[in-house]
Order: C-alpha cells, then structure tokens, then sequence
C-alpha cells in the first residue's frame, strides 16, 4: 500500500469518525439551516451606534495583542533557532515555551486571563498577544536557521561581535519574512479578537455573543456583516503596508 493510499484511509475513517459520511444527519441539517438563514434576514443595524467602541477595542486588542508577538517573538526566536543561540539549554528551554505558547488555544488563554484581571479588553488582548508568539517566534526561528551563513561570516571576519554579526547579518536576511508574517498575524489576530467575547474579554465577539443568547439572530447577521466589512479593510491596509515595506 502507497502512502497516498494510507493518507486517503486516513482521511476516509476522520471523515466517517466526525460524521461527514452520515448522509442522513446532513440531509436533517439542511432545512434546519435554512430556517435560521430565513431568521437572520434581513439584517437588524439598528443598534449599530452601540457597535463602534466593541469594534475599536477588537482592533486595538489586534494591534497590542500583534504587539507583544513581536516583542517576545524576537529575542525568543534567536533562543530557538540553531545558528543562534548560545547554548543548547537555552535552545530547548525557548523551544518548549514556544510549543506550549502554540499548544494552548486562544480561547482557553482567554478563559485563563479573565480569572486573572478580570473582563474587558486586557485579557483578550493578552490571549491573542502571547498564542502569537508561540507562531511567530516558531516561523521566526526557522527563518533564522535558513538564513545564508556567508554575510553572518564576513560580519565576525571584520571584527563584529555574536550580536553585532546577527544585527548586521541575519537581520537583513530575515527581515522582509518577519514583516510578511507579522502582517499576516496581525490579520488572524483581528478575527481571534473577535471571538474573546466568548469569554467575557471585551470586543465585538462579546456583542456576537450576547445577540445570540438571546436568539437575536437578525442582528446576529448584521454583526457578521459589520465583522465582515473590517476584515476586508485589515486585510486591504495590511496588504498596502505589504507592499510599502518591501
């Protein structure tokens, strides 16, 4: 037996283990489904005034929860990557703190930072903020370690120290893939932030959650849709940052 031909068992006992291949459950969904499509219309923006401060903490919450991925991401990274760290303890140590950063998700990080400093922005934010680092220290590290040795070399050869070398040599190299990926993090960090409402940390996942408790499904629908519309626009400006920054 291929390896193709394992990789498609596999995938044919996930599908029948999660339910995909139960063709009488989907076919029940199906008018189901539909009657909550026929209730979310047409869309209720009639308290759309009330959504603009939840808007901006979810931005915000991206933006600081990005913010603190970069900080931490980076002396991490440079722990974690083979080519640069000072010592082998030091590169398992910042390895496993990466994987367990990655290993929990945003939400649970949530659920733990609102039994630390209460509800609001500032947990979500947290939750979002050190999931990230886990990701991007991760990719930042493999970067380093793919990095062409020879300007890292001719750095040590003209006299530069260990930090200087990695300022002058691995920076440069490195440096348009940690601003792609920071962009791109800063995308998925949007739409984290909107489901922290979930568990009391603020945003406009907490005005999601809220309509739908209390079966608001039409202004469900005019939430998504205002979600929607500001993933565009982050997406959009983070593409135009992409762009300049090359």
């Amino acid at each position: 037996m291929t390896i193709y031909a394992i990789i498609l068992l596999v995938i044919g006992a996930c599908f029948y283990f999660v339910g995909l291949l139960d063709s009488t459950r989907l076919a029940e969904g199906v008018p189901s489904g539909i009657s909550l499509v026929s209730q979310m219309l047409p869309p209720d923006f009639s308290d759309a005034v009330n959504w603009i401060s939840p808007l901006l903490d979810t931005l915000a919450m991206s933006v600081a929860g990005t913010a603190i991925a970069i900080f931490f991401s980076l002396p991490l990274s440079l722990l974690a990557a083979r080519n640069t760290t000072p010592h082998p303890v030091l590169f398992h140590l910042s390895g496993l703190i990466l994987n367990g950063l990655r290993a929990i998700p945003e939400l649970f990080m949530g659920i733990l930072f609102v039994a630390a400093v209460g509800f609001g922005a500032l947990p979500g934010t947290l939750a979002v903020g050190f999931h990230s680092v886990g990701m991007v220290g991760k990719f930042l590290s493999e970067y380093i370690e793919l990095v062409n040795p020879a300007p890292v070399e001719a750095a040590q050869a003209a006299g530069a120290n260990k930090i200087q070398a990695i300022y002058h040599g691995i920076f440069p190299q490195v440096f348009p893939q940690f601003m792609n990926l920071t962009l791109y993090r800063w995308e998925y960090n949007f739409r984290a932030s909107t489901i922290m409402g979930a568990v009391g940390a603020g945003g406009i996942g907490f005005e999601l959650i809220g309509a739908l408790r209390i079966l608001q499904y039409q202004q469900v629908s005019a939430l998504l849709l205002v979600i929607l519309l500001m993933v565009i626009l982050v997406d959009g400006f983070s593409n135009y940052l992409r762009k300049h920054l090359k």
